[in-house]
């Protein structure tokens, strides 16, 4: 374990002038990308993974962590000013953002929910710290057992609640796992599904794999609306004396801010849910709570915090199953984790016994991130007002040459290039289709570790399913894995049911 002086020294590490200039520069960035409509946090997190790696482990992550909150943030403007969510999180936003500022108040909705967007992740941020190193030091004593029960329930439990379809979620998860056992068999060297390509002997290349299953799939599909859409028209900020937020009125929003940055950290805390799922019942908490509830969707500033807190809430509280048991609870989270095998540390438990320092420092580098989201939006509020203004083919276009310039910067070469290009037609079908992105892509990354617990729980136990009564805690996830199927499955086939009927009555 880690001693006093040796957290101290982490945050002061966090502190250093290098380390907030490189969180800064991921909280701008993020900030932009998440005020222009169509780009989102995965594919910026993306696009981002090849600019860190030339930089140590630590500037990495914090540089990915700040660009993944500033989005979060800068979402809301162009939900606000454009009716239009950069994040589909932010889609709670626009019900009282752009009414209360097509009324005259666009300033006054920016900056409720630029301060309920920093509060929220600030005290989720502090959250995480206070539950996942004790999470993780339970974790270390797990064996095989509960760890590859733990990753079993983990990916029903995803199937189930990160899609519309239990059993779509269950075929993207199957189509992540089987992408996840590509390569040399760790056990006997053999080669599984590499069809003669040398290149694919360590595995499917991961970073080909989500800049084209998620950056560059997401432009195709921005494409497709951009020929439909038309432009939408932009509220600009103006000099009214009453566009502005006086301390009672934000102090009115505070008891919402906390009961929705509750709700956001138990969203964000169970895996596969998303910022999207937190958002819309945070607002609705607060609506059904509310003294005037049809004041809400006319621009109560209420609804505006409710689903800021929550949306920025749950980034953090999704790392709390990432840095407890190294499982990704949500598609940002998984791009982290492939951060993190490029500058070669596991992530999860061993964390907090082979980099202590590392993961405090990260941890007071989230700190100075929620700190500096505030000063950055405050300050380039009208800045980041005018950014909604650039045209989607602008945006679309230096997207994809920014996805291709980073695989071949890599040195990926054509093979890159080409995996780049199927998996985006890939990513693009998943996203037509309603397919989970979430089951998909934690499938592919917790696979080998998986296959590898998987099979020593088998060496181990020689084969017999008995081993289970003597580890209580693998037996519990067991049957919590054998209920979620059942449960899942019924309500799945009760739905069938009911289409089924509505449409012989039809």
């Amino acid at each position: 374990m880690i001693g006093f002086d040796a957290i101290l020294n982490s945050f002061a590490a966090a502190l250093h002038y290098e380390s907030i200039a490189i969180i800064l520069g991921g909280v701008l960035l993020g900030y932009i990308v998440g005020v222009i409509p169509g780009l989102n946090r995965a594919v910026a997190i993306a696009i981002a993974i090849p600019l860190t790696f030339y930089m140590s482990a630590y500037a990495a992550i914090a540089f990915l962590i700040g660009l993944s909150k500033g989005t979060a943030a800068g979402s809301a403007v162009s939900a606000i000013l454009l009716n239009t969510p950069g994040e589909p999180s932010s889609a709670a936003t626009c019900l009282d953002g752009y009414p209360m500022a097509s009324s005259g108040k666009p300033r006054k909705a920016l900056k409720v929910g630029l301060l309920a967007s920093v509060i929220g992740d600030l005290l989720a941020t502090l959250l995480l710290i206070a539950v996942a190193i004790p999470f993780a030091s339970v974790a270390l004593k797990f064996g095989p057992y509960e760890l590859a029960a733990i990753l079993i329930f983990a990916l029903v439990f995803i199937a189930g609640m990160a899609g519309g379809s239990f059993l779509k979620g269950l075929a993207a998860g199957g189509m992540g796992v089987i992408l996840g056992t590509v390569g040399l068999d760790p056990e006997t060297g053999a080669m599984r599904l590499t069809f003669g390509f040398a290149e694919l002997m360590e595995g499917v290349p991961i970073l080909p794999l989500v800049i084209g299953t998620l950056a560059l799939a997401e432009m195709f599909v921005q494409l497709d609306e951009y020929r439909r859409n038309k432009d939408a028209s932009v509220i600009k900020l103006g000099k009214n004396a009453d566009d502005d937020l006086s301390y009672q009125e934000f102090k009115g929003t505070l008891p919402t801010i906390f009961k929705s940055t509750g709700v956001g950290a138990f969203v964000g805390a169970l895996p596969g849910l998303g910022p999207s799922v937190g958002a819309f019942m945070a607002y609705g908490l607060a609506k059904r709570s509310a003294k005037d509830p049809d004041s809400f969707g006319k621009g109560n500033p209420n609804g505006i915090a409710a689903a800021e807190a929550s949306d920025n809430a749950v980034i953090p509280a999704s790392y709390i199953p990432l840095f407890g048991l190294g499982i990704p609870g949500s598609v940002s989270a998984a791009l982290l984790v492939g951060a993190f095998m490029i500058h070669g540390i596991q992530v999860g438990p061993l964390m907090l016994r082979d980099h202590p320092e590392m993961l405090f420092t990260l941890f007071s580098g989230m700190i100075v991130a929620s700190l500096l989201m505030l000063a950055v939006g405050w300050y380039g509020l009208r800045i980041f007002a005018r950014v909604t203004s650039v045209p989607p083919h602008i945006v679309i276009s230096v997207v994809i040459f920014l996805c291709l310039a980073g695989i071949q910067v890599q040195g990926y070469g054509t093979f890159g290039l080409v995996t780049v290009f199927v998996f985006a037609i890939f990513g693009y079908f998943l996203k037509k289709f309603d397919y989970s992105f979430v089951t998909f892509l934690v499938a592919f990354i917790v696979t080998p570790m998986l296959e590898m617990n998987l099979r020593q729980s088998v060496i181990l136990s020689g084969g017999e399913f008995s081993i289970l009564l003597e580890r209580p805690i693998a037996l519990a996830f067991v049957v919590f894995t054998v209920l979620m199927v059942l449960h899942l499955g019924w309500t799945s086939y009760r739905r069938w049911m009911q289409a089924r009927h509505k449409a012989k009555q039809v």
